[in-house]
C-alpha cells in the first residue's frame, strides 16, 4: 500500500467536500489501484486528507491524469495558504473492525527514528489493547522517511474519550511507555465528521 498524504487549512469545509465528493464520483474510477480516503475538517479548519494505494507508481499515474490536475486547480481554491503534500510508501495497517463505520478518527502526526522497535512494541501490547478499547476498530499508519501519519478509527468520539478515561484508570499495558517514548513531535487533528471512502 502506498499513501498521499494532503495538508494544509480552509474556511470552507462545504467546499471542499463538495470537491472530494466530485472526485470519487468522477475521478475514483479511472483512478488505476485507488484503495480509498480518509480525511476530514477539524474544527479550527485544518483539512487533511490520506489517499490509499496499491503502488506509489498507481499514485503518481493518477496525479499525471489531465483531469486529476483539473480537479486540485479547482479544489486549491478552498484551502487558506500553503497544502502541504507527503508521499508514504511504508504503511503499517492495524485492522480490528470496519474502518469505514468509523464515527471518529484521530490523526496523529510526529517523527520516531526506531520504526523496528515501535512496530515490535506494537506487536506485544495489541492484543491487551484490544481487549481494553473495543472503540478501536483500527488504524493505518503512512511513513515519509521518520516522519509518521497515522489515521485511528473510532466508533464514536464519545466511545473514544470513555475509553482514554477508563485506560486512564487501569493504566496502559507496560510496553506503551516505551512505546510512546521513541516518538517525538506528536500532533493530533481530530475529525469529528469524518470523510470515509472506499471503491
Amino acid at each position: 500500500m502506498y499513501i498521499q498524504v494532503i495538508q494544509g487549512k480552509t474556511n470552507d469545509k462545504a467546499g471542499l467536500l463538495r470537491q472530494s465528493e466530485r472526485w470519487e464520483q468522477e475521478l475514483a474510477p479511472g483512478a488505476k489501484g485507488f484503495l480509498g480516503t480518509t480525511g476530514g475538517v477539524a474544527d479550527d479548519g485544518t483539512t487533511i486528507l490520506l489517499a490509499r494505494f496499491d503502488s506509489e507508481a498507481d499514485a503518481k499515474a493518477n496525479s499525471e491524469r489531465p483531469e486529476q490536475g483539473a480537479w486540485w486547480s479547482e479544489t486549491a481554491k478552498y484551502y487558506d495558504g500553503d497544502v502541504t503534500f507527503r508521499n508514504c510508501p511504508d504503511v503499517d495497517v492495524t485492522l480490528v473492525g470496519d474502518p469505514d463505520k468509523a464515527g471518529f478518527v484521530q490523526v496523529m502526526q510526529g517523527r520516531c527514528a526506531d520504526r523496528a522497535r515501535l512496530l515490535e512494541l506494537e506487536k506485544q501490547f495489541m492484543p491487551q489493547l484490544t481487549e481494553m478499547r473495543p472503540d478501536v476498530l483500527g488504524s493505518v499508519r503512512g511513513w515519509d522517511g521518520d516522519h509518521f501519519t497515522e489515521a485511528i478509527y473510532f466508533t464514536s468520539e464519545a466511545d473514544a474519550r470513555k475509553g482514554e478515561a477508563k485506560m486512564g484508570e487501569s493504566g496502559p499495558p507496560p510496553a506503551m511507555d516505551e512505546y510512546n517514548a521513541l516518538t517525538e513531535d506528536v500532533t493530533f487533528v481530530d475529525l469529528n465528521d469524518p470523510w470515509l471512502r472506499s471503491p
